[in-house]
């Protein structure tokens, strides 16, 4: 398994790469993604279409380009590859959402705030993920065996979210912010976007270069489960990239549309980890049992399906509660707490 399979060129890479490229310099410096903005729920709406069409479109010129010069058969497994990849990346990133919304919970983040943090959250992601999937793709190449541990990780991994999906992280005793809280100067409020600012002569970071920080941090986390995972669909790089890549962009819009009913989707943590257990018995069973890749879609979506039915089901005679309409609304003890847990110890210089 020294050379993985791959039917992208220099010219696909160089196009996909532009285009992601074009896309993040059209939000940043035409539809102001760098400037104090709030999301309407019809806004993020209309951009997660947009994102699931481009990857759509993307999945179908992807088969039409692949139909003319590798033929129907190769066309359509990279095809399916790309859209099973896509949608159990699009799930799994499901996942980073519920974070979002504790950590902007805990900060009290203005919503108009958070476009902007979760845009540079984008960019950091999108060169993260390239770095481990770069890694990842070196590991499986040169030892076949390394797919198995993905596998093994993953299964413990949904284990642990099972059994864990009703306990809340307590964002206090994180040791991220417990490490900054000791070496870094704080601001005890935000300045506007501002990620750094000087008080009385000296540079203090903000609150929002703190749940920056933790956004990077969290995405970071999920990486680990999430890229192990496609390995179980497709070992090509390019489908493994593109994939990651569609669900990366799609993620802020996403988030906008469904933060608000965050709370409506809990059983939603169980389905995504029954699915990181699927994908990682695949894997792990793999040098006995071959499941076709559109078993495969059909299962993560039906686990993803059903566990959302479940959830709007529960929910439908509770009150509804809004982990972000409780942002909007408080001045802010979580932000007092937050801030104040932030504070360098005295004496820091």
């Amino acid at each position: 398994m020294n050379n993985l399979e791959t039917l992208a060129n220099g010219p696909m890479w160089l196009g996909f790469i532009t285009f992601v490229l074009v896309m993040l310099a059209l939000d940043l410096f035409v539809l102001g993604g760098n400037k104090a903005h709030r999301v309407s729920v019809r806004e993020a709406a209309c951009w997660t279409v947009t994102w699931m069409t481009l990857a759509t479109t993307f999945g179908v010129l992807l088969w039409w380009y692949l139909d003319m010069t590798a033929g129907r058969e190769m066309a359509n497994r990279k095809a399916l590859e790309f859209f099973t990849g896509y949608l159990i990346e699009q799930a799994l990133s499901i996942d980073n959402m519920f974070v979002f919304v504790m950590i902007f919970t805990y900060f009290a983040v203005p919503p108009e705030l958070q476009r902007r943090v979760l845009l540079y959250g984008v960019l950091g992601a999108i060169v993260m993920r390239a770095v481990m999937i770069l890694g990842g793709i070196w590991l499986v190449s040169e030892f076949a065996w390394v797919l198995y541990v993905f596998g093994l990780l993953l299964v413990v991994t949904g284990a642990k979210m099972l059994f864990m999906a009703d306990k809340k992280p307590d964002l206090v005793k994180n040791p991220l912010l417990r490490w900054l809280r000791g070496h870094m100067r704080i601001a005890p409020e935000f300045y506007g976007q501002s990620f750094f600012v000087r008080i009385n002569g000296l540079r203090h970071a903000t609150p929002m270069f703190l749940v920056l920080l933790m956004i990077e941090a969290s995405d970071l986390v999920f990486a680990i489960d999430s890229i192990p995972a496609i390995f179980a669909v497709t070992t090509d790089p390019f489908i493994v990239f593109t994939s990651n890549i569609f669900a990366i962009l799609g993620l802020r819009a996403l988030y906008f549309l469904l933060a608000d009913m965050a709370e409506r989707f809990h059983l939603l943590k169980y389905g995504l980890a029954l699915v990181l257990i699927y994908i990682g018995g695949k894997m792990l069973a793999m040098p006995w049992f071959h499941m076709p890749v559109h078993w495969s879609l059909l299962i993560v979506g039906s686990i993803v399906l059903i566990s959302v039915l479940l959830s709007l089901k529960r929910s439908a005679h509770k009150p509804s509660c809004s982990l972000m309409s409780g942002t909007k609304q408080l001045p802010l003890p979580a932000a007092g707490q937050a801030i104040e847990a932030a504070r360098p110890a005295a004496g820091t210089d």
